[in-house]
């Protein structure tokens, strides 16, 4: 087992967050495909993002719950779209930090606009997200790097001596953890701030005197 302080913890995590990799759009399939075909599909693209090997990426409950929740369209004649696809790659992302009610603000104006819009469609929006991605993971490495270092310099005193490798990771989570929070806070927030916005849009909407003529 590798102790807190020694230099390969560090590059065992830095390792994992090198691999976390995403859905390219070009590898899903243009065709539409049946519900096993989809998780089978999210599974073999996402198994390295698994904590346990026994866990389930994506079900078919987990799927009927989305549509049910207005985060998904319905399929057509029991068939998901490449654009589906690209929702459901959302969703599992997002679903590890929001709310089901948070996902459905951002969702709404999202498939309202663009779900099988002609022009730009969900796979235009996704491109340019992730085109992110590899600058991100950059700036990622750089903080926890830095934060790790920081944890290393913690409970110094001797007085900790016996627990010092454990209360060492405990400054790291917690350093981890806030950053999480607060993070979490601003997107709350952002998409507080958005129905708010639309919400106000809407009734100025059905505000306005219908023109005579």
């Amino acid at each position: 087992m590798v102790g807190f302080n020694n230099d390969d913890y560090i590059r065992n995590i830095l390792g994992h967050l090198q691999k976390i990799d995403y859905i390219k759009p070009d590898e899903i399939p243009n065709i539409d495909l049946y519900m096993d075909q989809v998780t089978t599909f999210m599974d073999e693209h996402l198994k390295s993002s698994k904590r346990y090997e026994e866990d389930k990426l994506l079900t078919k409950t987990m799927i009927n719950n989305y549509t049910k929740n207005n985060l998904l369209p319905p399929p057509v004649k029991k068939k998901y779209s490449k654009e589906h696809m690209l929702l459901l790659i959302f969703i599992y992302y997002f679903k590890n930090i929001l709310s089901i009610s948070d996902i459905q603000n951002m969702f709404e104006p999202l498939t309202e606009k663009f779900y099988n819009n002609k022009e730009v469609n969900l796979e235009t929006i996704y491109n340019e997200v992730f085109e992110l991605e590899k600058e991100q993971i950059d700036v990622l490495i750089k903080d926890v790097i830095k934060k790790f270092s920081k944890s290393k310099e913690t409970f110094a005193d001797p007085k900790f001596d016996k627990d010092r490798e454990f209360l060492n990771t405990f400054s790291f989570i917690c350093m981890l953890s806030f950053d999480v929070y607060v993070k979490k806070t601003m997107i709350e927030r952002l998409i507080d701030q958005s129905v708010a916005e639309m919400n106000g849009k809407n009734k100025n909407k059905k505000a306005e005197p219908k023109k005579t003529e």
